[in-house]
């Protein structure tokens, strides 16, 4: 099975071409970039390279949030679209996957965080089983320190991702001591072929079904949504 991955979720752009038996191309650029603009002439060259023609894809996997709001967007737009037109199923994986890899071999809990500003994260709780990724806490949008409190009651070793990390790692070790760990730098940047393991071993939904998961409104949209309901309040 040839997969395309797509994940414009967040700051980095990450694609890649993979089977079941090897990752066959992979590119991650991590430089502020509009990925909209980026991401199909990256998808090009990689499967030029990988001597495939889009026809020979017979999945593609995506990042379907939680992340930027434009991001997401993007991917999942790109991804139902060339799905649509290549009449091949698509499979939407949580972003905060791409940087749950470091934990494949770790005796504990894997805590990918994304800064979601103001104090705020996006973030999940995982674990890798004999059958790959599983979700011990689904994927929320909360205040760190909320999130250090509720992990602190738990008793297993969690090893924390992603490079949003360094913003709260003085206080996730004053509460959590010796059971936290973090991961190495080349380990907190999203890699596209974590998703697209995790999205081999999903049953594909209907294309139009897939929708982003943005877990929180976009602020615009919170605020129409506060004006709508102050409006009825004063009718």
């Amino acid at each position: 099975m040839n997969v395309l991955v797509i994940d414009t979720s967040n700051f980095p752009l990450a694609i890649a071409v993979m089977n079941e038996d090897e990752v066959i191309a992979e590119m991650m650029i991590n430089i502020k970039k509009n990925h909209s603009i980026q991401a199909m002439p990256l998808i090009e060259t990689m499967l030029k390279a990988a001597n495939l023609a889009p026809k020979e894809m017979d999945r593609i996997v995506v990042s379907m949030g939680p992340g930027s709001y434009t991001g997401v967007r993007i991917g999942v737009t790109m991804a139902k679209t060339l799905a649509w037109t290549l009449n091949i199923p698509v499979v939407g994986v949580s972003s905060l996957a791409a940087i749950t890899g470091a934990g494949r071999h770790f005796n504990g809990l894997v805590c990918p965080v994304f800064d979601a500003r103001r104090g705020q994260v996006y973030t999940g709780l995982y674990q890798f089983e004999n059958h790959g990724l599983v979700a011990v806490e689904e994927d929320t949008n909360i205040l760190m320190d909320s999130w250090i409190e509720k992990l602190a009651e738990r008793t297993e070793k969690i090893l924390f991702t992603g490079k949003d990390i360094a913003v709260f790692w003085e206080a996730i070790q004053n509460k959590l001591g010796d059971r936290a760990v973090r991961s190495a730098l080349t380990e907190n940047v999203p890699r596209a072929s974590e998703i697209g393991l995790a999205g081999m071993a999903m049953e594909p939904g209907e294309v139009h079904g897939l929708v982003p998961n943005y877990i929180r409104l976009a602020e615009a949209e919170a605020k129409w949504i506060e004006r709508q309901q102050q409006g009825k309040v004063n009718d």
